[in-house]
C-alpha cells in the first residue's frame, strides 16, 4: 500500500506537467484559428487579458485575503510596468508573429526564453556571469538557442509531412496569394522579430517583476494586478488601431472560445498547476518538459492543419531544446535553490528569491 501511495505520488507532478503542456498546445492551435477568421489581434489580446482578470481577481481576493500587504503607488507603478511589458506587449507581439508563421514555429523560439532572460538578467545586473563550467555552459546554451532559432527562420530544405490526417481547419481561409483575411502575409523574418521581442518583453518583466515581488510578495494579488493593468493597456491600444466597432462583438464563435480558454484555462489554470508541481518537485523539474509543447504543437499542428515540416525547422528545433537544457545545467550548478518561478506565474508562498533565470514556460 506504500508503495502504491509513493507511485502515485510521484506520478501525479508528472501527469499534471502533460496536461499544463496540453493546455499550452490547444491555446496555440486556436490562436491561429482566430489570427485567420479577420478579427482584430489587438483587440483579441484585449478580451483575453479582461478574462484573465475577470479569473485572477477572485482568486486573488480569497486566497490572500488575509495576508495581503498595503498597496502602495510604488507597487502600483510596478504593476503598471509589469502589465505594459508582461502582459500588452508580450502579448500583441505573441499574436502578430503567429500570424505570421505558425504555432510550431513559436512553439521552438519560445524555449528561447530562458536564454533571453539571462541577457537581460546580466545587463540589469541580476545575473552574474562565472567562468567556470556553469558559466560557459550558459553562454554556449545561449548561442547555440540563438542559432537554432536563425536556422529554424532562415532555412528550409527538404520538406515533409509528419503524420497528415488530411484535415486542414483552415482550409477556408487558404488562397491563392497566402494572405489570411486578417491582412497577414506568411512571412517568416518579420514573424520571427516579432516573436523575439515577445520573448525580451516577457524577459524584461521578469526583471521588474523581481523587484515588485519584494515588496508585494502575494501571487495572486500580483498577477491580478498585472492582469488589470495590462487589459487596461490593450483596450486603449486597441481603440487606438482600431475604430471599427464590428472588430469589438464577439459572437458564439473561435473568438470568443479563444479568448476565455486562453484566459482562464492558460493565464489561470495552468500556471496553477505549475505552481503546484514547483511546490512538490522543484522548479528544475518543470523546465524540463518545456519542450514538449514543440513536440506536442508539430504533431497537432501537422494533424489539424496540414502544416508541413522542414529539415531546418527540425534542426533548428534540436538546437534550440539543446540550448536551453545548456542554459538550465549552467543555472542549476550555480544556485540549486534559485530556480523557481517568478510570482506572477504564481511562485511557491515561501519563495524567497526570483532573481534568476525563470523557468521555460510558453511567452503567450
Amino acid at each position: 500500500m506504500v508503495q502504491n501511495h509513493e507511485a502515485s505520488s510521484n506520478l501525479k507532478p508528472v501527469m499534471m506537467m502533460v496536461v499544463t503542456q496540453i493546455l499550452y498546445t490547444v491555446m496555440n492551435i486556436m490562436y491561429k484559428l482566430v489570427a485567420v477568421t479577420g478579427m482584430n489581434l489587438n483587440v483579441f489580446v484585449a478580451y483575453r487579458l479582461m478574462f484573465s482578470a475577470a479569473f485572477m481577481v477572485p482568486l486573488a481576493l480569497i486566497l490572500e485575503r488575509k495576508r495581503r500587504p498595503k498597496l502602495t503607488w510604488v507597487v502600483l507603478f510596478q504593476a503598471f510596468l509589469c502589465g505594459l511589458i508582461g502582459a500588452a506587449a508580450t502579448q500583441n507581439l505573441y499574436v502578430v508573429s503567429l500570424a505570421l508563421t505558425s504555432p510550431t514555429f513559436l512553439a521552438a523560439i519560445s524555449n528561447l526564453l530562458p536564454a533571453i532572460t539571462f541577457v537581460v538578467a546580466l545587463c540589469f545586473r541580476q545575473e552574474k556571469l562565472t567562468l567556470g563550467y556553469s558559466g560557459i555552459a550558459k553562454i554556449v546554451g545561449t548561442v547555440v538557442g540563438i542559432g537554432g532559432a536563425m536556422l529554424f527562420t532562415f532555412y528550409r530544405g527538404p520538406v515533409f509531412t509528419i503524420w497528415s490526417t488530411h484535415i486542414d481547419l483552415l482550409r477556408q481561409y487558404h488562397n491563392t496569394s497566402s494572405v489570411s483575411s486578417s491582412g497577414h502575409k506568411n512571412n517568416p523574418a518579420l514573424g520571427f522579430l516579432a516573436g523575439f521581442g515577445s520573448i525580451l518583453c516577457f524577459g524584461i518583466w521578469l526583471t521588474v517583476q523581481a523587484k515588485m515581488s519584494k515588496r508585494y510578495p502575494c501571487p495572486y494579488s500580483s498577477t491580478a494586478l498585472m492582469c488589470i493593468m495590462g487589459s487596461i493597456q490593450s483596450v486603449i491600444f486597441a481603440l487606438c488601431m482600431e475604430r471599427d466597432w464590428n472588430q469589438w462583438k464577439m459572437g458564439w464563435d473561435i473568438r470568443l472560445w479563444t479568448a476565455a480558454y486562453s484566459g482562464i484555462m492558460v493565464s489561470g489554470v495552468a500556471v496553477v498547476l505549475m505552481s503546484w508541481c514547483v511546490q512538490k518537485r522543484g522548479a528544475l523539474f518543470v523546465s524540463i518538459f518545456a519542450p514538449l509543447v514543440l513536440l506536442m504543437v508539430a504533431l497537432a499542428s501537422s494533424l489539424l492543419l496540414e502544416e508541413k515540416s522542414s529539415l531546418g525547422s527540425v534542426l533548428g528545433g534540436v538546437l534550440i531544446v539543446c540550448g536551453l537544457y545548456m542554459v538550465l545545467w549552467g543555472k542549476s550548478k550555480e544556485e540549486p535553490s534559485s530556480l523557481v518561478l517568478p510570482s506572477s506565474t504564481i511562485a511557491p508562498r515561501n519563495s524567497k528569491s526570483i532573481d534568476s533565470v525563470p523557468i521555460p514556460l510558453n511567452v503567450g
